[in-house]
């Protein structure tokens, strides 16, 4: 069908612009698949930071909807201990995995990655000037060595 629509709107001498306007038709829908799984991916690497932030005394709130204030974070087998409820009512607590969490009030810490990245920059830039300063000392030596 879409062959036919393409056919009636080029001239029939030009067969070659049916396919181009095919190839154009293709390109654009795979940019468009790139961007969609980018933006994807950077979504589950926020959430996993949120859930990596979150810990003892947050409030959070699960994809069930239950809220309440975390109480223990055991990262061994990945869960949550979760306290509802008032002192009037009656505390309840819920154990949870933690990829069950929605929504915090953690804080996820931006600055670590962008540190991490000039503690390396430092190292090597420490790197770099001990490199530089061996030879200046192998040609001192080598000076000392020549007036002896």
């Amino acid at each position: 069908m879409l062959f036919s629509l393409l056919e009636e709107a080029a001239p029939k001498n030009n067969t070659w612009v049916s396919y181009v306007l095919i190839g154009v038709l293709v390109v654009i829908l795979i940019v468009s698949m790139i961007l969609m799984n980018r933006r994807s991916k950077k979504r589950e690497e926020e959430a996993k930071k949120l859930i990596d932030a979150v810990k003892p005394g947050n409030k959070v709130k699960t994809i069930g909807g239950v809220c309440g204030i975390v109480v223990e974070v055991d990262p061994e087998e990945d869960t949550f201990v979760l306290e509802t409820g008032s002192e009037g009512s009656g505390k309840c607590y819920m154990k949870f995995v933690r990829q069950a969490i929605l929504e915090s009030d953690a804080v996820v810490d931006k600055d670590a990655a962008p540190a991490d990245k000039e503690e390396k920059a430092e190292d090597n830039t420490a790197e770099a000037e001990t490199q530089e300063a061996k030879p200046e000392e192998t040609a001192a030596e080598d000076k000392t060595a020549d007036k002896e």
